[in-house]
């Protein structure tokens, strides 16, 4: 398990995540190349059909991040539709198998390059001690 390097999609919202992602990358901060991101208009159009395909390719993390509550949204209600999806899905990956903390949630502004930077290197640390996805080729931890 030494050799493990988790999987992380990441699907960042335009006006603030995925800005402050490229601030990171423009200011050289380094972090780890763990994540593959995925830049969607809002994080509230981010079907939890689409993370749950991610863990079933293979993802052994996935990262939603978009702009902070309660009025950074440039679609005014869309960090909370996000919040809300994530809370119900988070229930279901538990079902499947999957620690909830697999999926993670967070609100990063586009002048946070320092924050995305920390996220994603919190969240490499945390699937290192999770190990990877169980159901990666198909199959379920539990049978």
């Amino acid at each position: 398990m030494a050799d493990f390097k988790p999987l992380i999609i990441g699907f960042l919202c335009n006006w603030c995540a995925y800005a402050g992602a490229d601030l990171a990358g423009t200011s050289r901060i380094q972090y780890p190349p763990n994540i593959r991101i995925i830049r969607v208009m809002c994080s509230g159009r981010v079907d939890p059909a689409f993370i749950l395909e991610a863990f079933a390719k293979g993802a052994d993390g996935v990262l939603v991040a978009g702009c902070h509550p309660p009025s950074d949204c440039h679609y005014l209600t869309g960090n909370f539709k996000a919040q809300k999806r994530l809370l119900l899905l988070r229930k279901v990956l538990s079902n499947l198998g999957l620690e909830p903390e697999r999926l993670r949630l967070e609100w990063i502004s586009a002048s946070e390059g320092e924050k995305f930077a920390t996220v994603v290197e919190n969240m490499v640390s945390t699937l290192e001690k999770l190990g990877p996805n169980p159901l990666k080729n198909g199959v379920n931890a539990n049978g």
